[in-house]
């Protein structure tokens, strides 16, 4: 048989020929949950900063799932026992993490849905595709949830050093630009090891590791938590805020996307479950609801919706300045005069009402490596598995394990901030 009818071949930048077998997994990869994927940008809005930041969702998930068969195949090697059904669980748990992700990844995960994380979204997602494939996800399931016996799979997926990070470490530092997140990913994939059920590093890759976490501190200050980001984030969170604002009033908002409308509309809530028509809703959501809809609100008769969208499609964005310490009351009574003042200079309505939408204070927060609990564990020469801070030579490490917290005011750019 011609070995070619048993897989089938994706090209990636990353990671080179991604070969996945013929069956489940790539019988997922087809689905439309999985399809939806490539509609939904990796960085959200970072495009606005690094132009080539337009990677998807989609690239990220078969990324994982390359280095989830480089990690799984080397562990084998090193004698650690994982059945078959193992390994496709644990890459069926890869490919799907992220599966939860709404428009736009992150910026509205708050938004749409109250009392919602993106991990909750994934859960009930591959529970529907479990229920569509007969029950084949059941161990894959188990992996995700952490009820396998076989902890060491579930850390391959979640914990401080786990397939999702690598991969998107890579990636993201690729399409930006910002070499300063290039990570080690191959020696730190053939450093891996299952010690007494637990994934740990070999001594050898212990550098390695300390490029992974400082790739993180800087990926975040760089890239993540970039001040035209966080901008940009506001000013979109600012217009569905007034989205929802105009409906409760009563007006009469036209919305060209069913799905996107269910969410405004109902503002349904997963505290207590996630139902079957939040998923059926959901899985059809992805960023050009969001633009699309944009565009035409930017036609409302809404003043402020209408400027706001405007904003936005034109990359007129907001300023983000940030401050030593949390902003005081006397500081943002100031900050919604100025804005008062130059939204009725523009002949736009300067009530305080409107004025909150141009301007809003918060703090951006970042931990490269938290050690407590669920830190990465090196296995030194005497074969006893040791927390990296206190394996690695350097003590830059510890500082790396605090967590940085920016206090930061969104306003219009006009506005002259006395700080």
């Amino acid at each position: 048989m011609d070995k070619s009818t048993q897989y089938k071949i994706f090209n990636d930048p990353i990671h080179g020929f991604i070969t996945v077998p013929k069956g489940i997994i790539l019988k997922l990869i087809d689905h439309p949950y999985v399809q939806r994927l490539r509609r939904i940008r990796q960085l959200g809005l970072g495009y606005l900063v690094f132009p080539a930041a337009e990677h998807s969702r989609f690239s990220h998930a078969l990324g994982a799932l390359e280095l989830g068969q480089r990690v799984l195949k080397n562990l084998r090697e090193k004698d650690t026992t994982i059945s078959d059904a193992e390994i496709e669980g644990t890459l069926i748990a890869i490919l799907l993490h992220d599966i939860g992700h709404g428009p736009l990844s992150h910026t509205l995960e708050h938004t749409l849905i109250d009392d919602f994380n993106h991990e909750l979204m994934s859960l009930a997602i591959m529970k529907e595709l479990n229920r569509q494939f007969h029950g084949a996800l059941d161990t894959a399931i188990d992996i995700f949830t952490d009820q396998h016996p076989k902890k060491f799979l579930h850390q391959l997926i979640s914990s401080q050093l786990d397939i999702d990070r690598l991969d998107y470490l890579k990636r993201d530092s690729f399409f930006t630009g910002v070499s300063e997140g290039s990570v080690g990913i191959n020696r730190i994939l053939k450093t891996m090891r299952v010690f007494k059920g637990n994934v740990v590093i070999e001594k050898k890759g212990i550098y390695a590791i300390e490029n992974y976490i400082l790739s993180r501190r800087l990926m975040y200050m760089q890239v993540y938590l970039h001040k035209t980001v966080l901008s940009a984030d506001t000013l979109l969170k600012m217009i569905f805020r007034r989205v929802r604002w105009l409906i409760e009033q009563g007006a009469e908002i036209h919305q060209p996307s069913i799905a996107l409308n269910y969410f405004l509309k109902y503002n349904p809530s997963s505290k207590k479950s996630i139902s079957k028509k939040m998923i059926e809703m959901y899985t059809l959501l992805d960023d050009h609801d969001v633009y699309l809809s944009i565009k035409y609100w930017m036609h409302s008769e809404d003043p402020i919706l209408s400027d706001l969208c405007r904003r936005f499609l034109n990359r007129s964005l907001f300023r983000t300045t940030f401050l030593s310490r949390k902003p005081g009351k006397t500081l943002m009574a100031d900050l919604l005069g100025i804005t008062q003042k130059l939204l009725d200079k523009q002949g736009l309505p300067s009530d305080e009402e409107s004025a909150s939408y141009y301007y809003k204070s918060d703090q951006s927060y970042s931990e490269a490596y938290k050690y407590e609990n669920e830190g990465i564990w090196i296995l030194d020469d005497q074969q006893r598995a040791i927390e990296f801070s206190k394996a690695a030579d350097t003590k830059n490490i510890i500082a790396l394990t605090k967590p940085v917290v920016k206090p930061y005011i969104v306003h219009l750019k006009e506005a002259d901030i006395r700080l």
